[in-house]
């Protein structure tokens, strides 16, 4: 009898290949457990959903056999898909167990949050990396507004994206730089109805923003049980880092303090159709969050790194999307209604919304919004640009730059 073959790991990024002469599916990991790519041919995907922590080797190869017309051949590249995503880390298995394990430990000893995307979302030098968000438009001596509570920026790859995070981070100038920012961004991988915390100051070309460590613990003692500690998505989340590299160019330096914030998807809202905040965990985050504002609100600014629906066939729809063309056009009108409601700072209003369908929209810059407006309640907001762009021929993703004021 032969042993049952690993699950296929769920968290995994999985895309058609964008390689033209090896086409089929490309397999990564979001997490970066592991760094290798693997591109897995057309003749072998049917083959993924056999990886299912139920099935045997034995069965993979007789689903082939049968697939091939009874081509006995196909063991042998069966065997060795299998033991490509194994030794990879991209099934459940004991290898991607030590993996996950060491890449843990050295996160939590880790003195710095070191950058994970320079090189490939942005320059790894910090000249290039200036010129580059200058010429996006990202004007360090830009007037920007003296009064600002927040601002809204995309957390897209910055070279599709850059107008919208241009038009907000102009509404910033170098008199912000005795200010903390709380970032709250998008955590695509971590926990339900979790907030990610870290004291690490983030890393970037521009050296490390410190981390108002103050501020994390209160945050981590007012609601244990809502914070995961040193939490390692911030170990790849791009949707605070680039925040970071923005305020360090606007602001012209790099010593700005941060508290980054990673927000959890409030699946339970979408399931059970009620307010987060009906959940106590994530109520008693809100609560502190308020009580942080009210202590030190003169002291705080909020940044918001969100990009908001995501349509197409990457993301499960059965059409190719064209941003700004057919069924675009109806996502554009929906996201700027929900844009309303958060402009006006109408958070029950913004939440019906989002609910319905499990948020077919897929924005998922919902659980930073929410937390913003449910921490802050008494604001006014502004869009300064709304944009969607074609993340691949097929996919497009929708974002925004924003401001807000207090009311």
């Amino acid at each position: 009898m032969t042993k049952t073959l690993p699950l296929l790991r769920r968290e995994l990024d999985i895309m058609p290949s964008p390689v033209p002469d090896q086409p089929g599916l490309l397999i990564r990991d979001p997490f970066r457990y592991t760094d290798q790519m693997v591109i897995v041919p057309p003749a072998l995907v049917q083959g993924l959903s056999m990886l299912d922590g139920e099935r045997t080797e034995l069965d993979l190869k007789e689903f082939f056999v049968r697939l091939t017309n009874g081509d006995l051949r196909v063991a042998e590249t069966v065997r060795h898909l299998v033991d490509t995503l194994r030794k990879g880390g991209f099934l459940e298995s004991e290898e991607f167990h030590e993996m996950r394990d060491r890449k843990h430990r050295e996160f939590a000893e880790a003195q710095e949050r070191v950058p994970s995307h320079s090189g490939t979302g942005y320059p790894d030098e910090p000249e290039p990396l200036r010129l580059q968000l200058s010429e996006y438009g990202a004007d360090p001596d830009a007037p920007g507004d003296d009064r600002l509570l927040a601002i809204a920026a995309p957390h897209v790859s910055p070279e599709g994206g850059y107008q919208s995070y241009a038009a907000a981070y102009r509404r910033l100038n170098p008199s912000y730089a005795d200010k903390t920012f709380v970032i709250l961004g998008t955590s695509h991988y971590g926990a339900p109805e979790k907030f990610g915390l870290t004291r690490k100051p983030y890393v970037t070309p521009f050296g490390p923003l410190p981390t108002d460590t103050q501020i994390v613990d209160q945050l981590a003692a007012q609601a244990p049980s809502a914070v995961t500690m040193e939490d390692y998505c911030h170990a790849s989340e791009h949707s605070i880092e680039f925040q970071c590299v923005f305020l360090q160019h606007v602001l012209g330096r790099a010593d700005v303090k941060a508290v980054p914030i990673l927000c959890g998807p409030f699946a339970e809202s979408l399931i059970t159709g009620r307010a987060p905040e009906t959940n106590d965990d994530v109520r008693r985050f809100f609560d502190a969050l308020s009580e942080l504002d009210a202590k030190f609100g003169e002291r705080l600014v909020w940044v918001l790194g969100i990009d908001l629906a995501h349509i197409g066939a990457r993301y499960g729809d059965e059409f190719h999307a064209e941003a700004e063309q057919g069924p675009l056009l109806e996502t554009r009108r929906r996201d700027e209604e929900r844009l309303a409601r958060v402009c006006a700072a109408d958070t029950e209003g913004f939440f019906e919304l989002v609910k319905p369908d499990y948020d077919d929209l897929r924005w998922c810059g919902y659980s930073p919004v929410y937390t913003f407006m449910a921490s802050l309640k008494r604001f006014r907001g502004t869009v300064l640009r709304y944009e969607q762009w074609n993340i691949d021929e097929q996919s497009v993703v929708s974002f925004t730059g924003m401001e807000f004021h207090r009311a």
